[in-house]
């Protein structure tokens, strides 16, 4: 419905907890990913912000600049909207969409947006339309939001294991992700699994990001 290249949802609980439900196809969950990552970007202030963001290219690359050398270099997107959802997801949920060169923020109508978000947060939030298990929203199962909560695992894995405070653990994730050019979720699962040892984070403590 949208002249956009991908597009995805996520929730935000809390500062740096961030839930991705799903995106349009593979490179668009990465553009998500990529944000969590370094803990910069568009999709990251609507959520802190509760306002909308429309950043293009030169916007990105100013405000995020972390967040702007990841998204040139591993994905075609260049532009970025993110939308807060209303209803019962009014304050924690947004929807982001990504354009690729030829295509900039001036091709998307905000207001057509804007109703696509309406539309999503009412069937969301409508019981008979979204399937609701005892804990809640079934769509919190959703594959991607297993991924993440990987990361909430490994924080408190490196927390006990090292003798940090959660801050400080994801910080060291984070770090470890920037430096070896990884996913942070997928540092995360390489810690639980124990395929990387929790001295190699310590090693990165002073990584810059």
């Amino acid at each position: 419905m949208l002249p956009v290249d991908g597009a995805g949802l996520s929730l935000a609980f809390a500062p740096d907890r961030r839930l991705p439900l799903g995106a349009s196809d593979d490179t668009a969950a990465l553009a998500e990913r990529l944000q969590f990552t370094v803990g910069e970007g568009p999709c990251q202030a609507a959520h802190a912000t509760g306002e909308r963001v429309v950043a293009g290219e030169a916007e990105i690359g100013s405000r995020w600049p972390a967040f702007a050398e990841l998204l040139t270099t591993r994905t075609p997107f260049r532009a970025v909207l993110s939308v807060p959802l209303a209803d019962e997801l009014r304050g924690i949920g947004a929807l982001d969409v990504f354009l690729a060169p030829p295509r900039d923020v001036r091709d998307v109508r905000l207001p057509d947006v804007l109703a696509v978000a309406t539309a999503i947060a009412a069937t969301l939030s409508n019981p008979t339309t979204a399937p609701h298990r005892e804990e809640g929203p079934a769509w919190l199962d959703a594959p991607a939001a297993d991924r993440r909560a990987l990361v909430w695992q490994a924080i408190g894995y490196v927390n006990a294991g090292l003798e940090v405070s959660s801050t400080d653990a994801l910080a060291l994730l984070r770090g470890h992700a920037w430096a070896q050019g990884r996913d942070l979720d997928d540092v995360a699962r390489a810690v639980l699994e124990q395929q990387l040892p929790l001295q190699n984070l310590a090693l990165d403590a002073g990584t810059s990001f």
